[in-house]
């Protein structure tokens, strides 16, 4: 079995938890998630800026240095993002459209989590922690594989979100990050 399949074995236990998680100890994780961004900041940002001085090495333009730069307002945006959707209703479990039959028998349609979401996307350290946090609040486990560029800071970023799961009770694998850069 390859190391991506043994993610995803993990990544769909973890998303069994998630999808039977009430609304209360997901938000508490989200919750957790942003009182870790601040409680790690200086984790955070290190790791951060291991990536930008590889940049800079590699001749990475201005533009995409600004993309890839945290600054603590950036990880402050990122932790009251996480408070944000935390504050939101709970997306799972809505009753979309729905009727009651003429034989009595009740059909709706619901919302549920998707399972397991993976997603691939450029050099920006801020969009592993948005999107996980998204995914948490819809009961989604989720296997995040950003630009190698930000590999540091992504790591630092998806082990601060582990922890937090882990105190709020979720999974430690709900959120992963795919570590090979090739």
């Amino acid at each position: 079995m390859t190391i991506l399949e043994q993610m995803g074995e993990r990544a769909r236990a973890a998303a069994r938890v998630l999808a039977c998680a009430g609304s209360r100890q997901k938000d508490e994780a989200l919750r957790q998630i942003a009182r870790a961004f601040r409680e790690e900041k200086a984790v955070i940002l290190a790791a951060n800026r291991e990536d930008i001085e590889r940049a800079k090495a590699d001749g990475m333009t201005p533009s995409l240095l600004d993309r890839l730069t945290l600054t603590p307002q950036r990880l402050e945006g990122m932790a009251a993002g996480a408070e944000e959707v935390a504050a939101q209703p709970d997306p799972v479990g809505r009753v979309l459209e729905g009727g009651k039959r003429p034989n009595g028998l009740l059909i709706e349609k619901i919302t549920v989590p998707l399972g397991v979401i993976g997603m691939i996307y450029e050099s920006r350290p801020n969009v592993t922690g948005d999107a996980a946090v998204l995914c948490l609040k819809a009961g989604n486990a989720v296997i995040l594989r950003g630009g190698k560029e930000a590999f540091s800071s992504n790591r630092a970023i998806v082990r601060v979100m582990q922890e937090a799961l882990s105190r709020a009770g979720l999974p430690w694998d709900s959120v992963q990050l795919v570590e090979d850069t090739s």
